[in-house]
């Protein structure tokens, strides 16, 4: 009997083809829906938009941020001198003067924008080993940069600094 079988040992094999059935409404591979095609690149250009205002801010908040710290040290160094002016008098109302001519020639020579600083002197301890505590109170004008951020248009800035009395000094009043 002879064989009815073929001999597929000699035949080159055929390449796999893989057909899909898409479906209607399935998005196929690389293409885009006709909702989503005219959007294209959209993503990029409001980022392009976007990065621009949003460094702008942050560097509006930067300068905001520097000048408060700038004249928050300005006005802790301005109350230093004070109370080192207002421990070398001889008497609490020369102490009380000078501290308030120091703090505000201090603040002037700075540049602070402080209209008109307030300056507070303790001298209820104004005895030889005792203490003079100063309090300066600055308004901080930030109503330039502060309307493009939308906050307080200014700032209240209060720093206070003590200076001891030499234990051998003649103190009168």
């Amino acid at each position: 009997m002879t064989s009815t079988r073929r001999d597929t040992s000699a035949r080159a094999p055929q390449p796999t083809v893989i057909r899909h059935r898409w479906r209607a409404g399935r998005r196929t591979p690389g293409r885009l829906s006709g909702a989503v095609r005219g959007e294209a690149g959209s993503v990029a250009a409001e980022v392009a938009i976007a990065i621009p205002v949003l460094i702008a801010v942050l560097v509006f908040a930067g300068l905001l941020v520097y000048r408060s710290v700038d004249a928050r040290l300005r006005l802790d160094d301005a109350a230093h001198e004070a109370a080192r002016a207002a421990s070398l008098t001889r008497t609490p109302a020369a102490a009380t003067l000078a501290a308030r001519q120091t703090a505000t020639s201090s603040l002037a020579a700075a540049g602070v924008g402080c209209g008109d600083p307030a300056v507070s002197v303790d001298t209820s301890d104004f005895v030889p080993g005792g203490v003079v505590s100063v309090t300066v109170s600055c308004r901080l004008d930030l109503s330039d940069a502060a309307a493009l951020l939308a906050v307080g248009a200014s700032r209240t800035l209060r720093a206070t600094a003590s200076s001891p009395l030499d234990l051998y000094r003649a103190v009168t009043g």
